[in-house]
């Protein structure tokens, strides 16, 4: 029997991918859960145009995220921290505290996007690297002074 599947189901195939299965499992299981819909002339025309929907949203989203890293290249971000005698930072500089810095500045980056292999323990600059969706890059120069009270 052949089915559409409406999600990603392990061991069988990614969303809207048209597959062939046994016809037990279709009616008993990927159907009844709603991983799946029979593949009718209907149905298959349905498939295309939610094909082309999730093109356009694909490029929509791959047009904003390569705005917001042509926007964040060469940025130069500045975070003062407090310093003890020796330089010594009182505070790391971590993934979350650039996050919050950038989205003071209007540009919003998860924590996660951020590729930090280890907290920045000491005044300079640091090149900092930020991954988006679609294999994208940018990279920023964080650069970590003295708080001046």
């Amino acid at each position: 029997m052949k089915v559409i599947l409406l999600q990603d189901v392990e061991k069988l195939g990614k969303k809207f991918e048209v597959k062939e299965v046994k016809e037990g499992y279709a009616r008993n299981f990927l159907i009844p859960n709603k991983l799946a819909k029979p593949a009718t002339k209907e149905s298959l025309k349905w498939l295309e145009i939610q094909k082309e929907i999730e093109e356009k949203k694909a490029e929509q989203e791959l047009k904003k995220f390569q705005e917001l890293a042509t926007k964040i290249d060469g940025t130069e971000l500045v975070i003062p921290v407090k310093v003890g005698e020796e330089n010594q930072l009182f505070e790391k500089i971590t993934a979350q505290k650039i996050s919050d810095k950038l989205k003071e500045t209007g540009i919003n980056i998860e924590k996660e996007q951020i590729q930090l292999e280890e907290p920045i323990k000491e005044l300079g600059e640091f090149p900092i690297k930020i991954k988006f969706p679609h294999n994208l890059e940018a990279e920023l120069r964080l650069i970590v002074t003295e708080e001046k009270i």
